[in-house]
């Protein structure tokens, strides 16, 4: 009993030490809400932004309660304004009301990513495997430093354009 705690602390230490880059919703949400200003006819004023998690994973669930509770009543990002609406992976094809998806790590991203395509609604991503495979439009990561990826065919496939002063501050794939 003993050694399975102690093994179990270690490993709780392992992964907190400095060593590993750890997720701030709060950060990613601010550069996202920025990058969306970057947008060729991109959302200004308040816009909704679906944050996607399914229910089974309890990670993905508390993924969304972090971001949600970033944005609070409204999230300013330079000409917008983001309002979080929580939308389980299910629902995400018919979600209404919203501008963009924001999906955390651990949602089925190829189903999430096929429903926006099909609504032409751009996705951010908190995981790169999000963007690499080409379910999110944008991944967005901010430790140890901040990180833009945009994905150019599932930019295509939704009809969004990045401004050119944007495009050269990011990693394009």
């Amino acid at each position: 009993m003993r050694s399975n705690l102690l093994c179990a602390a270690l490993a709780v230490a392992f992964l907190s030490g400095p060593g590993l880059a750890q997720a701030d919703p709060a950060k990613d949400l601010q550069v996202a809400g920025r990058a969306l200003t970057f947008l060729e006819n991109g959302p200004t004023g308040h816009a909704t932004i679906g944050v996607v998690f399914d229910p089974a994973k309890p990670a993905s669930v508390a993924e969304k309660n972090a971001v949600m509770a970033a944005i609070g009543g409204g999230y300013s990002a330079g000409s917008v304004t983001l309002v979080g609406k929580p939308v389980t992976v299910d629902e995400v094809g018919g979600a209404g009301g919203v501008s963009a998806f924001y999906v955390p790590g651990g949602v089925n991203y190829a189903a999430v990513g096929a429903a926006a395509k099909a609504r032409k609604l751009v996705t951010i991503g908190s995981a790169s495997a999000c963007v690499n495979s080409g379910a999110c439009v944008m991944g967005v990561t901010t430790e140890p430093k901040v990180e833009i990826t945009v994905n150019r065919a599932a930019a295509a496939a939704v009809g969004a354009s990045f401004k050119a002063a944007f495009r050269m501050m990011i990693k394009e794939i």
